[in-house]
């Protein structure tokens, strides 16, 4: 099973593709979608649109992994992300694929095995279960990865949808 894994962002939309069978994992590719704060919104969100529609249909992914919006204090920027996300979520749905979504908690526990666990230990891990030389960079990638692999390890949390 191909698993895309993304970590939405306006400004840097991460995204991983593995290839997940009998509990073995193979990385297909893996980045980001940047997008320029000097634009329109309407054109990030174009654009972030565009490379998720790119990378399905090139690698044919039979599932999307979506962390789940996560925010502190800033409204504004939680409703910004919030729109990136629904960006990835259409583009997959348009695509007629499933989509699954795990808060950072989830991911955290699916990784490292305990939900609390420091942003080093699950990069680390992700590392280490993908067989990587390195860990991925840059930091929304690596986030990405860990996504599809907490899906692939946890068996479908919450789907959004199915087609």
């Amino acid at each position: 099973m191909i698993i895309m894994g993304i970590d939405p962002g306006l400004a840097i939309t991460g995204f991983g593709l593995v290839h997940f069978e009998q509990n073995h994992f193979q990385v297909i590719q893996y980045g980001v979608i940047r997008t320029e704060s000097k634009q329109p919104l309407p054109d990030r969100l174009l654009q972030i649109h565009q490379g998720i529609q790119t990378l399905i249909k090139q690698y044919k992914p039979e599932a999307v992994a979506v962390e789940e919006l996560f925010f502190n204090t800033n409204a504004k920027s939680a409703l910004l992300v919030g729109q990136a996300r629904g960006v990835v979520v259409v583009t997959a749905a348009a695509a007629s694929l499933p989509v699954y979504e795990y808060t950072p908690l989830q991911v955290k526990q699916g990784i490292a095995g305990y939900g609390r666990a420091e942003k080093k230990q699950v990069q680390h891990m992700t590392k280490t279960l993908l067989n990587l030389k390195e860990i991925p960079r840059p930091d929304d990638a690596a986030d990405a990865l860990a996504i599809a692999v907490c899906h692939a390890h946890t068996g479908h949390f919450k789907q959004l949808f199915s087609v």
